[in-house]
């Protein structure tokens, strides 16, 4: 036993100095692009307030620069049933599951990568019985073992029976060093980036389709409730025109003119009706229910608020906030990555491995007696000619990263107009709005004139319903373009980041958008750590100095037929900032 501690531990101490090997990683170091030298997002500054009018959602909006963008911002809306639902649909929503699943899927990925830096460590045991032929015997037997056993053959072509027992504990390592494990953890720590943005705009998504969803509700309840009304307006002018019609004061045209108006009003009625359906079909299937699993919530414009400030950040702060751009950066990185990967792949490769055992007949005579055994071996491969496949690799991996920043500006530039065609909704339909109240008002005074007049004899009752149909048209177009507006503030929010960065239930280090740096990853410190645990029985002392940068790592026994003997030292340089495995 005494001996396999000797020559064991010397090849731990040789692997503890192979990591020495390990050098740069070769590749681009990914630095984060800069943000776009835009002071706006028009060419003309935009006004700084928008257009008011006094009705619902009428109210002046301002933008704030400084304004901060909350995690919830559909309760700026002050809607208790959109809350109540946006919630729900957090919780039971499986796009949520699914987005949720992939991050952790992600995090695992990069879990088992980093698992590369450290040595592997195997144990075995091989007991078998063996029957050696007799005219193999004389050659083929053990012969003499530890314990004074002589496996041998008592006579000429008699076969060999026996027992045997094989123990052994294997370590193997690659050093990396070109760093290829270094630039596949980096390329797998991006993707494990990208993917938390991609969950971050999940939530974001759905809160907004439900917040558009709910508006779409509310809007053609109302328009059904108008188109209803002048419905009842028109069948209520018909049945005028057919009494007209039987007294001789009309003709038939008329009657067949106002017949096809009639049913014209009704059919459009109808889709009102499909799409109101269908809204609730959709409203319950991001809830994360089943068609037939009715939901409480329902909505009315009446019940909504228009938030007066709106928060309207700077070109350069939108890419920090924007989830899509930043996993489209995270995947321009791990396409550098990627470069690094096939590069090192082109370079020498590395590989230690070592075993140390014993094998005897009889178990307890393995460590003893002559029964032990080491090996320790080095390899070196390099690919001399491989039909130009690594090669081909590697140029694949630059055009790769080419692609991702290529998508990466498209991304940018596409978020930009997103910003730059809500800000211009926002202005415009706040004018929209203005002018259908005021067509609103106008046709609401003439119905109410038209009536003073049929009841003084100077209008017809048709007259009436004819103003009164009008005014009711106006009303569903005011109610359009109050929803509209209401919809193009929560697209703002949307198109501004959604305040992802501001959720409480996020990991600490994902609430701010931060600067990405290529992943750095100390495999000696890991390595040391695993020398410790494996030698219990040991004494060592792990000095790590900080500003030296280096690791001293000092092994020494301390009892047993072992004791006062110095393995080993190693002073290991170490580069960034360690990362616990």
């Amino acid at each position: 036993m005494h001996e396999i501690c000797n020559k064991f531990s010397l090849g731990l101490t040789v692997l503890t100095f192979a990591l020495t090997l390990n050098g740069c990683a070769v590749g681009p170091d990914f630095k984060q692009p800069a943000a776009p030298a835009a002071a706006g997002y028009s060419p003309q500054p935009m006004p700084q307030q928008t257009a008011a009018a006094p009705v619902l959602a009428g109210e002046a909006q301002r933008y704030n620069a400084k304004a901060a963008i909350p995690a919830d911002w559909w309760t700026l809306f002050k809607s208790p049933q959109i809350n109540a639902l946006i919630e729900r649909a957090f919780k039971n929503n499986p796009t949520i599951e699914s987005a949720q699943a992939s991050l952790r899927q992600a995090q695992q990925n990069v879990i088992a990568q980093q698992g590369f830096f450290f040595p592997t460590v195997t144990a075995s045991y091989s007991p078998s019985r063996t029957k050696i032929a007799g005219n193999m015997a004389g050659a083929s037997s053990p012969g003499v073992q530890g314990n004074g056993e002589v496996i041998t053959q008592t006579s000429v072509s008699a076969p060999v029976y026996y027992n045997f027992h094989v123990a052994q504990l294997s370590v193997g390592y690659v050093p990396d060093v070109f760093g290829g494990n270094r630039r596949q953890v980096e390329s797998l720590q991006a993707q494990l980036d990208a993917q938390n943005f991609q969950l971050q705009a999940t939530y974001i998504t759905l809160a907004s389709n439900i917040v558009a969803a709910a508006l779409q509700e509310a809007t053609l309840r109302a328009q059904i409730r108008d188109t209803g009304e002048i419905v009842r307006l028109n069948n209520e002018n018909l049945e005028i025109m057919r009494k007209q019609l039987e007294l001789g004061y009309i003709a038939e045209m008329d009657v067949a003119a106002q017949e096809a108006a009639t049913a014209q009003e009704e059919q459009s009625l109808i889709p009102l009706n499909k799409q109101l359906e269908q809204t609730r079909d959709l409203i319950r299937a991001l809830a994360g229910n089943l068609p037939n699993e009715e939901i409480p919530q329902m909505f009315e414009l009446d019940a909504l608020q228009l938030p007066q400030e709106l928060p309207l950040s700077l070109p350069s702060q939108l890419v920090e906030q924007r989830p899509d751009i930043r996993a489209a950066q995270e995947q321009w990185h791990a396409a550098s990555a990627q470069v690094g990967v096939a590069e090192a792949a082109r370079f020498p490769q590395f590989t230690i491995t070592g075993a140390a055992g014993g094998m005897a007949s009889a178990p307890d005579w393995m460590f003893k007696n002559g029964g032990s055994f080491f090996s320790l071996l080095g390899d070196i491969s390099l690919p001399l000619f491989d039909g130009g496949t690594l090669k081909a690799r590697e140029q694949g991996a630059r055009e790769g990263l080419a692609q991702a920043a290529a998508e990466y500006r498209k991304v940018v530039i596409a978020a930009f107009q997103n910003v730059a065609d809500t800000l211009h909704a926002i202005n415009y339909d706040a004018e929209f709005l203005k002018a259908a109240l005021r067509s609103e008002l106008a046709l609401k005074d003439t119905a109410e004139l038209t009536r003073k007049q049929y009841a003084l004899g100077y209008a017809s009752y048709q007259m009436v319903l004819l103003a009164e149909q009008n005014f009711r048209q106006a009303e569903v177009n005011l109610i359009q373009a109050q929803a509209t507006r209401l919809g193009d503030t929560a697209a703002l929010y949307q198109a501004l980041g959604g305040g992802w960065w501001n959720r409480q239930d996020n990991p600490p280090e994902h609430r701010q958008p931060r600067q990405q740096q290529p992943l750095q990853i100390c495999p000696k410190m890991a390595l040391a750590e695993i020398l410790r645990r494996l030698h219990p029985y040991q004494k060592k002392d792990m000095l790590h100095d900080e500003s030296a940068k280096k690791t001293r790592i000092v092994f020494g026994r301390t009892g047993g037929g072992c004791s006062g003997r110095l393995l080993g030292m190693a002073e290991i340089p170490c580069a960034g900032k360690h990362r616990s495995g």
